[in-house]
């Protein structure tokens, strides 16, 4: 297992947290920033990356996980490269449901809303796999089409 990890400067706080867990979990990850604190970076800058990284892996085990104020704007950013299925959880069912049903390869997290029970959404979303369902198969190969 291996995860791209990537934040703006809303969610620079809590990626250095995510961090640290994934450190005391013994997760491998590369850190894609922010590195630094700047009120004036882009979310988008930091979801480009973690999407190709993910991609480029080509990896059944390798996850990204975006962070910014909301997550919206490194969710949308993410789903906008073909392969990229990436998600907005708010809880350890949601992450589990995404990863089940919607094969999801990129978390991403609220920082205005996750501050403290990040960990166990990041858990079941890494330990949880795609249900092998040709309907969810059929659904997840129409995500990426043109």
């Amino acid at each position: 297992m291996h995860i791209y990890l990537g934040a703006d400067h809303r969610g620079f706080e809590l990626k250095n947290q995510i961090a640290s867990w994934l450190e005391g979990q013994a997760i491998p990850f590369t850190d894609f920033g922010a590195s630094n604190y700047d009120a004036e970076d882009d979310y988008n800058d930091y979801a480009k990356q973690v999407a190709h990284a993910v991609l480029d892996a080509r990896e059944p085990d390798t996850f990204g996980i975006l962070i910014c104020g909301s997550a919206q704007g490194v969710a949308m950013q993410a789903n906008r490269f073909k392969g990229i299925r990436a998600a907005i959880c708010h809880s350890a069912a949601e992450s589990v449901e995404t990863r089940g049903h919607n094969d999801a390869n990129v978390l991403c997290i609220s920082a205005d809303q996750h501050r403290n029970d990040y960990a166990e959404i990041i858990s079941s979303f890494l330990h949880s796999t795609p249900i092998d369902n040709p309907k969810y198969q059929r659904r997840n190969q129409k995500l990426d089409e043109d």
